[in-house]
């Protein structure tokens, strides 16, 4: 037919409208540069910033957080070359309270200033170390009766008592944490996880062998759990800043032993 052709019938408007616009938002749009990417959560976003920081920086971090508080709970386990104990104490600056257990025995402590109060059985009390073929020594008459007098009270600890320092030492919240969250070895950042229902992050050294440090990355970077280096007891810090009331047994509940623990008690140094 002259002067006939083919006639492509176009598109409606609402058609290309609805094609292009797509197009326009993903690619016309590149001034936003990922307007259509899929975005990655941020896993900051909400946290206190410290995972952002060097693994150095965020344990310096928490290591600092950690020295200026004034209250902690520190329970867990702790290894060491007089065996292997059991820890559930409330720190703070004046003093603490709570117990330590070991394979052996249990036994309370509190400590107001420098008063030191040891509590435990009467089991504790008789208790010796073993002889040359490693036996436990029968305890004599006096101890037995001794130890029924002291089983079950707390005992007044003599500051001249050989074991005096030893028993404090696990009342001192800057001793404690200053020996127990050691890091040895070139520091790396971990896994980002939980620990009580709260966001961390872990620091951890020479990949874990030399102590793994978790860091709240919620509030202030406290430090939340620590696995201690060469596998010597995993310890859990919890309640921060949180105060609580130290006071000293009363009169009933005291025995007075006089200048020095009987030396049962001296024998098993924690």
């Amino acid at each position: 037919m002259r002067g006939s052709a083919l006639v492509t019938p176009l598109p409606s408007v609402s058609r290309v409208r609805g094609a292009l616009l797509p197009l326009l938002l993903c690619a016309g749009l590149a001034v936003s540069a990922t307007a259509c990417a899929e975005e990655k959560p941020d896993p900051d976003k909400g946290t206190n910033g410290v995972g952002k920081l060097s693994a150095k920086a965020i344990e310096a971090r928490a290591r600092a957080t950690a020295d200026a508080a004034t209250a902690v709970r520190l329970s867990g386990t702790l290894v060491s070359k007089g065996g292997t104990f059991k820890l559930n104490m409330r720190l703070k600056e004046d003093g603490g309270s709570g117990s330590v257990a070991s394979k052996e025995n249990t036994f309370e402590l509190l400590r107001v200033g420098d008063d030191l109060y040891l509590k435990a059985d009467a089991g504790f009390w008789t208790q010796k170390e073993g002889g040359p073929d490693g036996a436990p020594s029968t305890p004599t008459k006096e101890d037995v009766e001794a130890a029924g007098k002291l089983g079950d009270k707390y005992v007044k600890v003599p500051e001249g008592d050989p074991a005096y320092n030893d028993f404090r030492g696990f009342t001192e919240m800057d001793v404690l944490l200053e020996g127990l969250l050691g890091m040895q070895g070139k520091l790396s950042k971990g896994d980002r996880t939980e620990v009580g229902g709260l966001r961390t992050i872990k620091v951890q050294a020479e990949d874990g062998v030399g102590g793994v440090l978790d860091v709240s990355l919620e509030g202030k970077p406290y430090p939340l759990q620590f696995a201690r280096a060469g596998g010597k007891g995993v310890l859990a810090l919890r309640e921060w800043d949180l105060d609580f009331e130290l006071a000293a047994p009363s009169a009933g509940e005291i025995v007075d032993y006089g200048g020095k623990l009987p030396k049962s008690s001296g024998d098993r140094k924690p």
